[in-house]
C-alpha cells in the first residue's frame, strides 16, 4: 500500500463519493494532513515548479484533493502549459472547485480552491488552450490519482 493510501486510511475525513461540504478546525487539519501538503492545502504555500509528481505525469484517469477526496479534474482535460506545474483547462464539474481573488505578493490573481473542503490547490489564468481557453496550475501535492479502470 502507498505512502498516501496509509494516510487516508487514517483519515476519516477523506472520501471519493461524499460531496457535503467539509468545514474542519485548522488545527484538525495540522493532524490529519502531512506536514507538507498541510502547507500548501491550508496556508496556500507553493511547491516548486517542475518538482510535482504530476506536473508532467500522462496516464489516464481522476484528479482527486489530496486533503478530502472530493473529484476535480479528469485527465482528459490535462495539457502541457510548460509552466512546471500540472494544468488542466476544466475542472470535472461546475462545483469541483470554488475560486477566490489572491492578491498576495503584490499580484492579483484567482486562486482555486476545492469545492468541497476549501484546500487551496493553485490558481487559474486566461491562457488555456480551447475549448475553454482556461489554465487551471495546481499544485502536485494537492492532487491525488486514480487510473482508469482497464476494460478487458
Amino acid at each position: 500500500m502507498s505512502e498516501q493510501a496509509e494516510q487516508h486510511e487514517k483519515h476519516a475525513y477523506y472520501s471519493r463519493t461524499d460531496t457535503n461540504k467539509l468545514e474542519l478546525a485548522d488545527s484538525v487539519w495540522k493532524k490529519i494532513l502531512p506536514e507538507d501538503l498541510y502547507e500548501v492545502a491550508r496556508h496556500a504555500a507553493t511547491e516548486r515548479a517542475f518538482t510535482g509528481k504530476y506536473w508532467d505525469y500522462e496516464g489516464n484517469g481522476t484528479y482527486y484533493c489530496a486533503a478530502c477526496g472530493h473529484a476535480l479534474f479528469k485527465s482528459d482535460s490535462k495539457f502541457a502549459s510548460g509552466c512546471g506545474w500540472p494544468s488542466f483547462y476544466e475542472s470535472i464539474r461546475e462545483n469541483s472547485v470554488r475560486y477566490t481573488s489572491d492578491t498576495s505578493y503584490g499580484m492579483i490573481r484567482t486562486e482555486v480552491l476545492c469545492g468541497r473542503c476549501n484546500a487551496h490547490l493553485g490558481h487559474i489564468f486566461d491562457d488555456g488552450p480551447a475549448p475553454t481557453g482556461k489554465r487551471f496550475c495546481m499544485n502536485s501535492i494537492s492532487l491525488d490519482f486514480e487510473p482508469e479502470k482497464q476494460s478487458r
